[in-house]
């Protein structure tokens, strides 16, 4: 009963913070700091809603200078709810181009200057990689990119793809990993309290001097460091 009663409101949540969203993002398109607001609305209402507790431990967010990227885990669609309150000022994201046609979502997450890549098309996937230089380096704006490339279901982190990592390196910004415990497997939505969920960012990862040959490296160090990260948050979630 708990568990339908929660659906029913997180989806009136999503409704109404859908309707506050576009209208900051209709009065201020594009703006790359839309997405923390919005992140903002979808998230924070919704884990109270959800009986979720949550623990961010981001304060490095706060004291890195724009620009950079950030490489989070991807669990599955509660991300948004979950990680929304995580966003960082003049932050934008990278994702598929199918994305801008979901009711309500999908405009708001264009109209906030989210970077839409079309995978089936190489040349217009090259061209909007080739845009996050740009973005970063005379924007003010950092990126966040889920690197497994899709969600993981709460099944440990997928394989990274190249994407967070090319762009770090080409546009000479340092990587911020974002590790977020494996709540998928763990939250009870029919309890009172659902569990609880720990966000942490780690120390940034320079890619200065760092080239193209050093990517795969530099993947399997930064999967490393979020990997015994993950593992800790987990413990520390369960007590």
């Amino acid at each position: 009963m708990l568990y339908l009663l929660r659906l029913v409101l997180i989806s009136i949540q999503f409704l109404l913070a859908s309707v506050v969203n576009l209208l900051i993002c209709f009065a201020r398109p594009f703006n790359p700091d839309n997405s923390r607001l919005s992140g903002w609305m979808f998230s924070v209402p919704a884990l109270k809603i959800l009986g979720l507790k949550m623990c961010l431990e981001t304060e490095g967010l706060k004291t890195q200078p724009n620009p950079f990227v950030i490489v989070a885990n991807h669990q599955s669609n509660w991300d948004l709810f979950v990680l929304g309150c995580a966003v960082p000022r003049r932050t934008v994201s990278l994702g598929k181009k199918s994305l801008k046609w979901i009711p309500f979502f999908g405009q708001i997450y264009w109209l906030a200057g989210n970077i839409l890549i079309d995978r089936d098309n190489a040349v217009k996937a090259k061209a909007a990689m080739l845009h996050t230089t740009v973005v970063m380096q005379e924007h003010d704006t950092s990126i966040w990119v889920f690197a497994e490339g899709t969600r993981n279901l709460g099944r440990g982190m997928l394989p990274f793809k190249k994407g967070a990592f090319q762009m770090a390196i080409n546009a000479g910004v340092p990587i911020v990993p974002l590790c977020c415990s494996n709540y998928k497997k763990t939250m009870r939505l029919n309890r009172w309290n659902s569990g609880n969920i720990i966000v942490k960012t780690l120390a940034p990862i320079p890619t200065t001097g760092v080239t193209l040959d050093d990517m795969p490296a530099l993947m399997e160090k930064c999967r490393a460091q979020m990997e015994a990260c993950i593992a800790e948050l987990d413990a520390r979630a369960a007590l």
